[in-house]
């Protein structure tokens, strides 16, 4: 038999493709075996699927062709072709080459219908979720793992306010408070957390949410993605904050109560702890208070607390404590103070605040208060025992009298005796300033150049009629602390231009008196002061310096430079005195008409043996040097000390390795032995 042209079995082959994609069950079959029929030239021909074999035994192929149609292990069915006694090895090739298109067509065809339905599965599931997702209450959205919006229920919408085509594609921080955008985003945290946060809806509302993040994963378990469910809890917050102020503050004066105080204090207390800072409870309990409120009424009384309270908050810092306890009862925390006996001028703040009368409904009323102190951690170390400790206090204030002194006690009898020496000390004071027991004595100042005296700083000091010398360490803080600085400042002034005009009459040239001036006094009236004083004691400028600290010119720098070029405008020179030690005025400091910078003892100690004293030092030296300043080290007690700053640059020095400060006479004694030294 001849074989069949190479065509006609491609014909076969393009007719096999077109019935497995066109045709399904017996009509597939049929022509199958009709195909398989036409490539060998059988007379009769069928194909049988897997299954099927069985069914349908027909005697007129007991003597048939047979062809397996199979794909690696899968087989599919089988030819039967039958009519003629044999088959060339031709039509036999033809034949299984058919079988094996059929089994490969049959197998792509196969997997391909696995996908469609595994894709309309996959789809009508997803339908499915989604429509489940809109019909519940709670707002689910996802994202990716950069925050971009990937799908949007319809409860983000209802929340939310923006549809899916204005929400989908966007960064979720879009949705944020404008609070909410200054910490790291939990959206691309690990998620699995439950926490509230403030949202903003399309309507510009912003709301509280609760809000819970769960991981996305791929197949390979790879994050790729977030989704978070979210519910308005706005009503919810606002109870709980009513519910904390009603637990936790004063209905009447909206001040905390105890309870929130305690539990401030305790957390200040710990604070100060770790600072090592002093910490004061002061209870407070107003006078005449139970008078005014059995005679004109509760209303009255109420009205009166109210505006006691805030007179007690408007003289307090904004980090300070207050509260009522209860009652005509308020209590005051301090924490971030260095010396327990600053508690006291607090505490004569809020008595100054009792002084003028509360006008109430036509009555004028007053009221004064007592005041009791505890301190930590001298007393107690928590909140309860200060406050019990501060309420003893305040009674033995109460008992104690009339006087504004006696109306606040510590409670340690210690510290009680202590604030007694400082109002005692503060009074002293007072008086020493009228009554001739303040004196100057005059630490001079060399040149390092020739040790030759070059000027002389001009030092306060108490003489006291029963105690004798007071040292300064006692008095000049207090002095600061009251504000007494400016009287004490204005007297030494004074009396260094007396002293100079005395010298001036006796024939010695001009020497610089350095007269400290403190913040305080570093006003705008200065100046005017200084000419006054110069030309009431007929003095030229080169006598006197001012020494100012870094503390004065680090508070509106335009106004202190101001002032400044006033002072220099007479011919009065300026000095930076504690120069480095708390404060940058390095950007400031080519902008001020200083002459002089001084280096702090605190520097000076360390040198030579402390690297960092030594460095601070020589940078301060260099700094001067650019900015054609001269250089003063304080506290020169060694010949080490001097020869490194001698070898650094420095140009003058003052200290007990030269002098003490000295009284007058023997001031004037060194000078003028100093002068004869050099022929002068």
């Amino acid at each position: 038999m001849l074989a069949h042209p190479v065509s006609d079995f491609l014909g076969s082959s393009a007719a096999l493709c077109d019935a497995v994609l066109r045709l399904r069950g017996a009509a597939l079959a049929e022509e199958l075996g009709r195909i398989a029929c036409g490539v060998v030239h059988a007379p009769r021909g069928r194909y049988l699927p897997a299954g099927t074999e069985g069914q349908d035994a027909d005697p007129a192929y007991v003597d048939s062709l047979v062809q397996e149609v199979r794909f690696d292990k899968q087989y599919f069915g089988r030819f039967e072709l039958a009519g003629r006694g044999s088959y060339s090895d031709t039509e036999r090739q033809h034949l299984a080459s058919l079988a094996a298109l059929a089994a490969s067509v049959l197998q792509v065809h196969c997997i391909a219908q696995r996908s469609t339905h595994a894709y309309v599965q996959v789809e009508a599931q997803l339908q499915h979720q989604s429509q489940i997702l809109d019909q519940i209450h709670e707002s689910v959205l996802t994202m990716d793992m950069n925050g971009f919006i990937t799908s949007w229920n319809k409860g983000a919408e209802r929340l939310f306010g923006y549809t899916p085509v204005e929400a989908v594609g966007r960064n979720i921080l879009f949705l944020y408070d404008d609070e909410d955008m200054g910490f790291s985003d939990p959206f691309l945290e690990h998620g699995g957390r439950l926490m509230e946060v403030r949202r903003k809806k399309k309507s510009g509302e912003v709301f509280w949410a609760s809000l819970s993040l769960s991981t996305l994963h791929d197949m390979d378990g790879k994050p790729t993605g977030m989704i978070a469910y979210l519910t308005d809890i706005t009503e919810r917050k606002l109870a709980e904050e009513r519910i904390h102020h009603l637990a936790y503050y004063d209905a009447l004066t909206g001040l905390p109560n105890r309870t929130l105080l305690t539990k401030l204090v305790d957390q200040a207390l710990t604070v100060a702890q770790r600072s090592k800072l002093h910490g004061c409870v002061l209870f407070i309990d107003l006078n005449r208070f139970k008078l005014i409120n059995d005679t004109l009424g509760r209303r009255i009384g109420d009205a009166l607390l109210k505006e006691a309270a805030a007179r007690f908050r408007l003289v307090l810092r904004d980090q300070d404590l207050v509260a009522r306890l209860g009652g005509d009862e308020f209590a005051v925390g301090l924490f971030d103070i260095g010396q327990h006996y600053e508690a006291s001028r607090v505490a004569h703040k809020l008595l100054a605040a009792l002084n003028e009368p509360f006008l109430v409904e036509g009555h004028d009323l007053r009221v004064g208060a007592s005041i009791g102190i505890s301190v930590y951690p001298q007393d107690g170390s928590d909140a309860e025992t200060l406050l019990r400790l501060a309420d003893i206090a305040m009674y033995r204030a109460k008992q104690g009298g009339d006087s504004d002194a006696e109306h606040v006690a510590f409670y340690s009898r210690d510290m009680n005796q202590g604030m007694q020496e400082r109002m005692r000390i503060e009074t002293g004071l007072r008086q020493a300033l009228g009554s001739g027991q303040l004196e100057l004595h005059y630490q001079p100042k060399f040149s390092i150049a020739d040790s030759k005296i070059i000027g002389a700083e001009a030092l306060v000091r108490w003489r006291h009629p029963e105690r004798g010398l007071v040292p300064p360490a006692e008095f000049i803080p207090l002095a600061e602390a009251t504000g007494l600085v400016v009287q004490v400042g204005e007297w030494v002034l004074e009396a260094a231009c007396a002293q100079a005009q005395t010298w001036k009459d006796a024939g010695l040239p001009p020497i610089r008196l350095a007269v400290n001036v403190s913040a305080r006094e570093f006003t705008s009236a200065l100046p005017g002061r200084v000419k006054e004083t110069l030309e009431r004691y007929g003095l030229e400028p080169c006598w006197l310096e001012l020494e100012i600290t870094e503390s004065t010119l680090m508070h509106n720098i335009d106004r202190v430079i101001g002032i400044m070029d006033r002072i220099t405008a007479l011919g009065v020179t300026l000095s930076l005195d504690d120069f480095g030690t708390g404060y940058s005025s390095l950007s400031y400091l080519k902008r001020f008409p200083i002459d002089t910078l001084k280096i702090d003892r605190s520097f000076t100690t360390g040198i030579p043996s402390d690297a960092s004293d030594c460095a601070i030092a020589s940078t301060i030296i260099s700094i001067a040097q650019q900015l054609n300043h001269k250089v003063i080290a304080e506290g020169v007690e060694t010949v080490e000390q001097l020869a490194f700053l001698k070898d650094s640059g420095c140009d003058e020095v003052q200290g007990y390795l030269f002098s003490k400060p000295l009284p007058a006479s023997e001031f004037e004694k060194a000078l003028r032995e100093d002068w004869l030294a050099d022929g002068r």
